[in-house]
């Protein structure tokens, strides 16, 4: 008896269902092909990705069906996440210092100390800086600036009375990047649970 119980319990509550429910999985499987495809266990960007999608896949299915009060917003945010984890991705703000400035890039021959055999031919790079529009960068981020010139911000170990644009543009650009990944955790952190329909 306890048998045809369990299979009537499981009829009423998943069974009559499964149908819906293996349509939903081949279509997730169909959806999520390409992502899995790709993803590696490489590093973060991967992670990154993995949640990305999954944010878009679920802005569009919440947003489109507007069931509650703050569904819109709440697509409104997830997409706001999804380009936060694409800053993240491209390291957005850590590379946007090098657009200004142009610098020639050349590998010089040298001798190694550690290298005892004279076989193996090293080099080091050296940067020439052609031009470079530092004073644009740093109006541009003026608060990010102040901060770097009170120590507040410091991850080079540089003194404090270093005033080389190039090396606080760094700092700036650096700062930049950490903030919009808090930024995109603090999102998710505060408005996750909410997000459901």
């Amino acid at each position: 008896m306890k048998l045809i119980r369990k299979i009537k319990l499981w009829w009423k509550f998943d069974g009559k269902y499964y149908h819906k429910d293996f349509a939903q999985g081949v279509r997730n499987l169909w959806k999520w092909f390409p992502t899995i495809w790709k993803d590696r266990d490489w590093d973060h960007g991967f992670i990154y990705e993995i949640i990305k999608v999954k944010l878009e896949h679920q802005a569009k299915y919440i947003g489109g069906h507007d069931r509650h009060t703050s569904a819109k917003r709440d697509a409104e945010l997830m997409r706001l996440c999804g380009r936060l984890i694409q800053r993240c991705q491209d390291d957005y703000y850590d590379m946007e210092y090098m657009d200004y400035h142009k610098s020639n890039y050349d590998f010089v021959p040298t001798k190694d100390i550690r290298n005892t055999d004279d076989t193996e031919e090293w080099f080091v790079m050296e940067e020439t800086m052609i031009s470079e529009r530092f004073d644009e960068y740093l109006a541009k981020y003026s608060r990010q600036y102040k901060r770097v010139l009170s120590g507040k911000v410091n991850r080079f170990d540089r003194d404090a009375r270093e005033t080389d644009k190039k090396l606080i543009a760094m700092e700036i650009a650096h700062e930049n990047q950490y903030r919009c990944r808090k930024l995109l955790f603090k999102i998710m952190e505060s408005r996750i649970e909410g997000w459901w329909d």
